[in-house]
């Protein structure tokens, strides 16, 4: 009995914390509507109960303003619904009717929305409702492919109507948990996510698994990654005789960089960042 106790108030508790996020997600979307300004481009789906020939679907102008039967232009940027619903039956009230109920419903907000564009699972327009940060934003349009780049750009209109590139670390970001750089969106904001180019790197000879390599143009890779991706040097495998063979773009002219690999590995040189196209050759020690 004491058991079933426990287990009805088990279920009872986790109901309740499952409901927290739905309700407090319908609480900022009242909030959102309640404090909300129309703005250019929205739409408005407007009711005037006792005059049905002025219910109408209407887009704001560019301007702020909307054009209606009896009324005119009508000037609204900036309002609140409520706002709104309260001049639209001032100015009805003034020359036509009694006691005017008009009720507005906003059927697309289209001035508070942002673009989410590049290597996310679905780019498109999203609606920023209620304070929306970055990371929620991306996971909206279904986070980043696998052939996003190590940064992102978030193309911001300034009040002087220029436009400001904030550029985000996407690995100090992610990896790292930097908070500072999930910075808030606002509206008209553009998310940038470059498709990162994939190059092509090919190791053959003395090594383990001989073959081509696939990685981002965005990711340094060097030698010794490629040599470690390639399953390391195989035995016999002569590490002071490696040869980089790498054609020009321009010219189609081929080029060899001779390398000794003990030297990278010591620490007394350099190693050596492969770009695309890059041929590794590891040979094989004559003794």
């Amino acid at each position: 009995m004491k058991r079933k106790n426990i287990l009805a108030i088990f279920i009872i508790l986790l109901s309740a914390v499952l409901s927290i996020g739905p309700l407090k997600a319908q609480q900022e979307q009242e909030v959102f509507v309640k404090e909300y300004k129309v703005g250019p481009k929205d739409l408005l789906e407007i009711t005037v109960f006792e005059l049905p020939e002025l219910n109408q679907t209407v887009r704001v102008s560019e301007d702020g303003s909307i054009s209606l039967p009896l009324l005119g232009r009508v000037e609204i940027e900036g309002l609140t619904k409520e706002a709104l619903e309260r001049k639209l039956a001032d100015l009805l009230e003034e020359k036509y009717l009694k006691k005017a109920r008009v009720i507005i419903f906003i059927k697309e907000y289209q001035s508070k929305r942002v673009s989410v564009i590049g290597a996310v699972g679905k780019p498109g327009m999203y609606e920023l409702i209620g304070r929306v940060f970055l990371l929620e934003m991306i996971s909206q349009a279904g986070g980043l492919t696998d052939r996003a780049g190590s940064e992102l750009y978030v193309l911001r209109e300034e009040e002087n109507a220029t436009q400001a590139k904030l550029t985000i670390d996407l690995n100090d970001l992610i990896i790292n948990n930097n908070q500072e750089l999930n910075i808030p969106l606002m509206p008209k904001d553009v998310i940038n996510i470059p498709i990162d180019q994939i190059i092509n790197v090919f190791v053959f000879g003395a090594v383990r698994n001989p073959g081509a390599l696939q990685v981002k143009m965005s990711k340094r890779f060097t030698l010794l990654q490629a040599i470690a991706q390639a399953g390391g040097t195989a035995e016999g495998a002569s590490k002071s005789g490696i040869v980089i063979k790498r054609r020009d773009n321009k010219t189609g002219k081929e080029t060899k960089i001779n390398v000794n690999l003990k030297d990278i590995i010591r620490g007394k040189k350099p190693d050596i960042e492969l770009q695309e196209g890059d041929v590794v050759y590891v040979p094989e020690s004559i003794f």
